[in-house]
């Protein structure tokens, strides 16, 4: 068995992928840039911002910047647009969805090309954005319709009150969604808003805003019409209110900070939101797992996209009789990671997206180091790869003031703690503000299923990191606490996009005296057939 304590910093690098031949200005032309710019709702001669290439650090694109004008313009458009797609059939609108998602599955290289070009993420991780899409253009493709149907519902009087619950869509929603998973959380969440009869003002991340302006194209192609959909791109501070403060409903991804500002300018117009924020995830190995798939399984949660996900894992529970065995082979696996910049398949991890998440992963580490962390893999910048590279890193050793062990580090880097019994790491997983995704690792997966109850997230994954829950698209997925509100996916997240409307229609006889009964007799004879619904199990 390998003695994980003889692993040190610097005892070997991460291998690096050969690389594919097709260059980021290749795959990303000037003609596709400028194409793709013209949807975005700026006046002419507006002020541009540029963009990079994370793999490389080459410039990407220029875009135009949209101005408080520019968003109030795409408002008007799509008010307008959103009353004749409003009045259109469910179903109709739904085949739009389903023509989508033929669309994207056969045109998904065009897509991956510009999800690695701005946010640097490896190629299999970049198709986790295709698969999510295309499981939700499916979902509600096919379901939204009998979502969305009038549901006949009991009445205030049997026979007598006809009752139906009907859904409306909300109007416009102001969508902000950020830079890591730009297909996903863009195109992604707008669908069921669309199903649902809503007309969208998209606010993407300005660095990954190609790849939401290629999906508009792609959906327009569908059968979208044009103006339902706006783009606008600009500084977050200086957009993102305007985008919030003329919405019907708001969504918005990103950070717990930024979102609390979002919900708070919500409520005071009382316009609903839906927030996924941050996390900082759990995974428990417990002593019975499979140690090679939690070990393979550990590699995934925490190292997908470089730890750039909601939803990745940030603390590692294990537990203590199986810890050593666990962690070397966790470790092995993590340093013999492939890192890459290439446009292909073929590298197990791509770049960090920004400067500026490198500077948050590399203080974090040595920030750690330097108060006494254990890194067991990884733990340096690799800018012989390319400007944002991180090696996947494991802390041992990680304790409650260093910043890592409560902050959000947002890249690769997972920290390990190992416990003696479920009740103290369960509580250790608890033991956060954040409650969106966590992970049981057990050959018994009933008892894991019961201890999964006991986590605090919004989501739970037994035997898997992520990637089962997120996927499960017909079931609602969201945080608890600092992770936010509302769900995404599921029958929530398509009726978060609606007011529900009771239409109740009395017949016969009025909810008052009538036919010559005084009110006494009216509430005797109410009182009498109140117990008697009672008696024959109405509900």
């Amino acid at each position: 068995m390998t003695d994980i304590t003889a692993v040190s910093r610097g005892s070997g690098r991460n291998p690096v992928a050969p690389g594919a031949g097709r260059t980021v200005a290749s795959a990303v032309p000037r003609s596709l840039v400028a194409r793709l710019a013209r949807g975005v709702n700026a006046a002419a001669g507006a002020e541009t911002v540029r963009t990079i290439a994370p793999l490389t650090g080459e410039p990407l694109a220029e875009l135009p910047q949209s101005t408080p004008a520019d968003v109030e313009r795409a408002y008007r458009l799509a008010r307008q647009a959103q009353r004749d797609w409003a009045a259109q059939p469910v179903r109709r609108r739904a085949a739009v969805l389903l023509r989508f998602h033929d669309l994207l599955l056969r045109r998904q290289d065009e897509a991956l090309d510009l999800i690695q070009a701005e946010t640097g993420k490896s190629r299999l991780h970049a198709f986790d954005e295709i698969l999510s899409v295309a499981m939700a253009a499916r979902y509600y493709g096919r379901r939204a319709p009998g979502q969305l149907r009038d549901h006949r519902r009991n009445g205030a009087l049997p026979v007598l009150t006809h009752t139906v619950e009907a859904r409306r869509p909300k109007g416009v929603v102001g969508q902000i969604s950020p830079w890591n998973f730009p297909l996903e959380l863009s195109v992604g969440d707008a669908l069921p808003a669309f199903a649902a009869g809503n007309a969208v003002v998209n606010k993407p991340d300005t660095q990954t805003a190609l790849t939401a302006l290629w999906a508009r194209e792609l959906l327009v192609e569908a059968g979208l019409p044009a103006e339902l959909w706006q783009v606008v791109v600009g500084d977050g501070p200086v957009v993102g209110p305007e985008v919030v403060e003329r919405a019907d409903y708001v969504s918005f991804t990103g950070s717990t900070r930024t979102g609390r500002e979002v919900a708070q300018r919500a409520a005071a117009r009382l316009v609903g939101a839906s927030l996924e924020l941050g996390g900082k995830n759990a995974m428990l190995v417990l002593s019975d797992a499979d140690l090679d798939q939690a070990a393979a399984g550990a590699v995934r949660a925490c190292f997908s996209s470089a730890g750039q996900l909601c939803v990745s894992v940030e603390r590692l529970f294990v537990h203590r009789s199986v810890a050593d065995a666990f962690l070397a082979r966790f470790a092995e696996r993590t340093r013999a990671m492939r890192l890459g910049t290439g446009l292909a398949y073929g590298a197990d991890m791509g770049s960090l997206a920004s400067a500026g998440q490198l500077e948050v992963v590399t203080r974090h580490v040595e920030e750690a180091v330097k108060a006494g962390a254990t890194v067991l893999a990884g733990g340096q910048a690799r800018p012989d790869v390319g400007p944002f590279f991180f090696e996947p890193t494991i802390l041992d050793g990680v304790t409650p003031e260093m910043a890592v062990c409560a902050e959000e580090t947002f890249g690769p880097v997972v920290s390990v703690y190992r416990f003696d019994t479920e009740e103290e790491a369960v509580a250790a997983a608890n033991s956060t503000p954040y409650g969106l995704n966590s992970s049981v690792w057990t050959r018994n997966t009933r008892h894991g299923a019961r201890l999964a109850a006991r986590l605090r997230t919004g989501t739970v994954n037994i035997n898997e990191g992520y990637a089962a829950a997120y996927g499960s698209v017909a079931s609602p997925m969201g945080g608890m606490g600092d992770s936010g509100l509302g769900r995404r996916h599921g029958t929530e997240g398509i009726l978060r996009y609606t007011e529900a409307q009771t239409i109740a229609t009395q017949r016969i006889m009025p909810i008052r005296p009538a036919f010559g009964l005084d009110e006494q007799a009216f509430a005797a004879v109410l009182t009498g057939g109140l117990r008697a619904l009672k008696a024959m199990g109405f509900k």
